[in-house]
């Protein structure tokens, strides 16, 4: 089942409520507005998470209009939170094995460029992935194809086969970022969006 215009167009209203209370909900999870001297709430940072939140729900509404749903599924939620840590996992690892190599005296590293091909068949689900290969010490996307190919910089290259160049440097995060945001897309016909 395809979307069409008119399907979008009734719904943007509902979209923009929601993309604003989770974006003033992360804006006040990152700010956290509440002083800590005497527990009171800052009035000037919540004014500008409710700024930030309008902004962001005006100007994004394009990313949450195919499939909507699955961000108001709790189990999208879920392994969002589970992706929290091994993301953090992983890039505690990187940072560690990036500082061993810079400080190791031979410096041993073996930087190169591999090609991977992710499983993920949405922009979203790509794009996120893309940022957390970016975000992990040691590894840098390059490009991202339609295709969903992902040209990587590694420091450390341990195979140039690309299925197990794949294995290491973005494996880790695909199962996850599938759950996050392609969960059910198969059935409803909405891959690619």
């Amino acid at each position: 089942m395809t979307h069409s215009a008119r399907d979008i167009e009734r719904k943007p209203l509902l979209e923009r409520l929601v993309l604003f209370g989770v974006s003033f909900v992360f804006w006040c999870a990152l700010v956290w507005p509440v002083s800590p001297v005497d527990g009171r709430l800052l009035v000037p940072d919540l004014l500008a998470g409710l700024a930030v939140a309008a902004a962001v729900a005006l100007v994004m509404r394009e990313m949450v209009r195919v499939n909507f749903r699955r961000f108001l599924d709790p189990r999208c939620w879920f392994w969002g939170l589970v992706y929290i840590f091994v993301f953090a996992w992983y890039a505690i690892r990187g940072g560690a094995d990036v500082a061993w190599r810079v400080l190791h005296p031979a410096m041993p590293i073996h930087p190169g460029i591999v090609r991977v091909h992710s499983r993920l068949k949405t922009d979203t689900g790509r794009t996120a992935l893309a940022n957390s290969i970016t975000l992990t010490p040691g590894t840098l996307t390059l490009e991202v194809t339609g295709d969903g190919t992902f040209y990587v910089h590694w420091l450390n290259v341990r195979s140039v086969d690309d299925e197990k160049a794949a294995r290491f440097v973005l494996r880790r995060f695909e199962w996850f970022i599938q759950r996050i945001f392609e969960a059910g897309l198969e059935d409803k016909g909405d891959v690619g969006k």
